[in-house]
């Protein structure tokens, strides 16, 4: 099967009986329920988008027809080069808004399956699961979604779960099927929305019991997805131009006696795999490579919503105005860079990947968290009080259109679509929805700290001391 296209992305949806609830009620249809139809229509558009330009699609090693190149192993500089137009592609459709549209995941199975002989010959480990099922998976354009978080019930570092019931997900038995895993996951972004789950352990595993990973249907008997509240504003994207179209949605996933076949277990009960597989492989690099590509495309969205509030309202000659879109010039610029960076830099690695550059890739990721934060402050900034007086479409199809016209004019819109444009940048950085995008970048990969940890410790300081060594000579 080649790529697929939007109507038969929705058309598994359909035929999946997913256990999903959502406010107190388990969702009976998915594809019309208000919280979840938006969010359905854009990924389907997305696959769709695969089907329009020759840098989306690449031919099957295996049949030779055309599979998504989100699933493409890079061996060259320019197949890099096609993943990162290809990611930016399908993310102009949101502003870089979908973190999880489906070349992220994609992404993350393509590095484990090739870095999979890190697991040859090791106890408890099966390679040729991971790679068959990466192979499934580019074969049949499967969809995903993923859980690596442990459910927060007390992040102390010397906490020990010792509750009779497990709390976090753990293997509880092994039968001729397969393992059984009974407990929860936190923060499976599009829960219930896609075809399957990618469950792998969190790192830091002191008790085998929680060591593993695996893949199954998002419809496998006893898994259960529980959504939090929707940030759905309502269903008209001129009210809510971002939330009624690219609302996530975050899931609490439950495991309750889920038997994971032995074909879909990557590894179990190997504390030492578990811990190290994911820094050990291709994961890295590459999950960075498509994270910061998308984080160019949001960048270039918020530069673009902040010039059209500076022009609308005519207000570029006062130098505060020019500051705030200098910075924001900036943060894009120093994006740009290191993702060129990272790409020219880029070597094959022992998977015989072209393996990015990592650093800079590592700067991007530990900066954005920051920089987002600041775009989003600054778009506040210049629309001011126009980000409060924002009547609705219904208001400008009443008997009181004659007075919005007259009052809610700008320089150089008029009223119906200077308050438009103001709805979109209130939805992007004020509304439930854009708060959850700051807060989103700000621990997508985790805690700000620890990425600077980590950027600390795997940057080579050796040549910089060796230069202070030969200057004091």
């Amino acid at each position: 099967m080649p790529a697929i296209t939007g109507e038969e992305y929705r058309n598994r949806l359909k035929k999946r009986q997913v256990e999903i609830w959502h406010n107190g009620e388990k969702i009976k249809n998915i594809l019309e329920h208000p919280a979840f139809r938006g969010i359905i229509k854009s990924q389907a558009a997305l696959y769709d988008l695969q089907h329009k330009k020759d840098m989306m699609t690449y031919p099957s090693p295996v049949t030779g027809s055309l599979v998504g190149t989100s699933y493409l192993q890079p061996i060259t500089r320019e197949d890099l080069i096609k993943r990162r137009k290809m990611i930016q592609h399908w993310a102009k459709m949101s502003g870089g808004m979908l973190g999880r549209s489906p070349d992220y995941m994609n992404t993350v199975l393509m590095t484990f399956a090739a870095s999979a002989k890190l697991l040859n010959g090791k106890e408890n480990c099966f390679a040729e699961h991971l790679t068959d099922f990466y192979m499934k998976a580019r074969e049949e354009d499967l969809s995903f979604t993923h859980t690596f978080i442990n459910p927060q019930v007390n992040r102390s570092q010397l906490y020990f779960e010792d509750s009779e019931e497990p709390i976090a997900a753990k293997v509880v038995a092994e039968t001729k099927e397969g393992i059984v895993i009974k407990g929860a996951r936190l923060l499976a972004t599009q829960g219930g929305i896609t075809d399957e789950i990618l469950v792998f352990s969190p790192g830091g595993i002191t008790d085998q019991a929680f060591a593993f990973a695996f893949a199954i249907p998002s419809d496998t008997k006893g898994l259960k997805f529980i959504s939090r509240d929707s940030f759905v504003g309502g269903e008209s994207t001129y009210n809510y131009p971002l939330s009624s179209r690219f609302e996530e949605s975050d899931s609490l996933v439950v495991f309750d006696d889920v038997v994971v076949p032995w074909k879909r277990v990557f590894f179990y009960k190997n504390i030492e795999v578990s811990n190290s597989f994911k820094n050990a492989s291709a994961f890295v690099p590459f999950t960075l490579h498509q994270i910061v590509s998308r984080q160019i495309i949001k960048t270039k969205f918020m530069i673009g919503l902040a010039e059209a509030i500076v022009n609308t309202i005519n207000i570029s000659e006062y130098p505060n105005v020019q500051e705030m879109m200098a910075e924001m010039i900036t943060a894009l610029e120093t994006m740009e860079a290191l993702l060129i960076k990272a790409e020219a830099n880029a070597k094959i690695d022992e998977f015989e990947l072209m393996r990015p550059e990592l650093i800079p890739l590592q700067v991007a990721t530990s900066t954005f968290p920051k920089v987002y934060a600041r775009l989003s402050e600054i778009v506040q900034l210049l629309g001011s009080s126009g980000l409060v007086s924002i009547p609705t479409e219904a208001d400008f199809e009443s008997e009181i259109r004659e007075d919005l016209d007259q009052y809610l004019q700008s320089a150089t819109l008029e009223a119906k679509d200077r308050v438009q444009l103001f709805r979109l940048a209130w939805d992007a950085t004020m509304s439930a929805f854009g708060n959850r995008q700051t807060q989103y970048e700000r621990f997508f990969l985790g805690s700000p700290n620890r990425l600077s940890s980590e950027l600390c410790k795997q940057y080579d300081f050796t040549e910089h001391t060796n230069y202070i060594k030969n200057f004091l000579k």
